[in-house]
């Protein structure tokens, strides 16, 4: 990919990546079948068959069976209030994003830091957790911080944009990119079909990434954004007394799909080049079809973000991290499309490229 007009062009040098130990898919399809009617509970079973998730993990505290069995967090009646919830969230998160970083410092060099963005939507904490990571990570109380937080899974493309924007501003800025999400946090106590099954798609995870303006794994070119109208209702957090209720409707795979079709879009999103490489946010199985189908992608396109969807759910913002991360790994793209969608319903992304040799 060619440099920006200016000359500086962001890249992201690598990332790192982590999950917790506890793998709770399919406690969660146990539990979820269990409370739904005979029919239904044979439904939802054949679509978490066909889901394309095998794993998703956990930061709730392990213990002999899973956080819905007896002794487990979720083991009780009326299910743990929001307080309780983000008590664990001020705990895990910080310590969840840290494991990240140090995978990241397995790949590159973490020094220097001179900002720090940091995207978390499942979570509320004061301090915040940007400054409960400077702190531990011994930052420099200098570097500048910013927090995004409730944008849902396009979260990670406002921090990486944000991060864009400083290198551009300040050539010579180092940037620490981290996205931590804990879905698990949320469960609702639904006997309904449509929420059991966006329930079923989500886990935690973290990434972290280095941003610089130094020339080493891939750019980080024009983003973009694009507000489908009237739908606004389809993706939503309700804040509870039992957690942060979400609404994922059915639609939501056939409005995007409906949207890709449209050569205007398309052009925002492509710039109107021809496109080598995609990272798609892992939303769910329909949603990665609905995406390959109304672009008309060949079959491998999307294989990393099926494959994080196996490995690990939606993990909202983190997602698009854990996708790009295979993305470096892999063959050279000379111009690729991140892309990931979202509450408003909104897309969200960049242009990428792997740097030149």
């Amino acid at each position: 990919m060619s440099p920006d007009a200016d000359g500086i062009t962001p890249h992201i040098h690598a990332i790192g990546t982590a999950v917790p130990a506890q793998d709770i898919h399919d406690a969660f399809r146990r539990w979820a079948g269990a409370r739904l009617p005979a029919r239904e509970a044979q439904l939802f079973e054949r679509m978490a068959a066909r889901s394309g998730i095998r794993h998703r993990w956990s930061v709730l505290p392990q213990t002999p069976g899973s956080p819905i069995d007896d002794g487990g967090f979720y083991a009780v009646d009326p299910l743990p209030g929001t307080a309780a919830r983000m008590a664990i969230y001020a705990e895990a998160a910080p310590k969840l994003a840290l494991a990240a970083i140090a995978d990241l410092a397995t790949r590159v060099p973490v020094d220097g830091i001179t900002h720090l963005v940091v995207a978390s939507c499942t979570g509320f904490v004061a301090p915040g957790i940007d400054q409960i990571i400077a702190a531990r990570l011994s930052l420099s109380p200098a570097v500048e911080r910013t927090l995004v937080g409730f944008m849902g899974c396009y979260a990670a493309v406002a921090a990486l944009r944000t991060a864009r924007h400083i290198v551009r501003s300040e050539p010579a800025a180092r940037v620490l990119v981290v996205t931590v999400e804990l879905s698990t946090l949320h469960l609702q106590a639904v006997g309904t079909l449509e929420p059991l099954l966006a329930m079923l798609q989500f886990g935690d995870g973290a990434a972290a990434a280095l941003v610089s303006a130094e020339a080493h794994g891939i750019t980080i070119g024009a983003p973009f954004v694009a507000t489908l109208p009237d739908s606004a209702a389809l993706i939503r957090w309700d804040i509870t007394d039992r957690g942060f209720a979400m609404h994922l409707s059915g639609e939501v795979p056939g409005r995007i799909a409906a949207a890709l079709r449209d050569p205007a879009l398309v052009a925002v999103i492509t710039g109107g080049a021809a496109v080598d490489g995609w990272a798609v946010h892992a939303g769910g199985r329909s949603i990665l079809d609905a995406v390959q189908q109304a672009l008309a992608l060949d079959e491998d396109a999307l294989a990393a973000s099926r494959a994080v969807l196996a490995d690990n759910g939606n993990m909202s913002s983190a997602t698009l991290m854990f996708v790009l991360a295979r993305v470096l790994a892999g063959p050279p793209v000379t111009r690729g499309v991140a892309l990931a969608f979202g509450p408003g319903l909104a897309a969200e992304g960049f242009a990428f490229g792997h740097a030149a040799p």
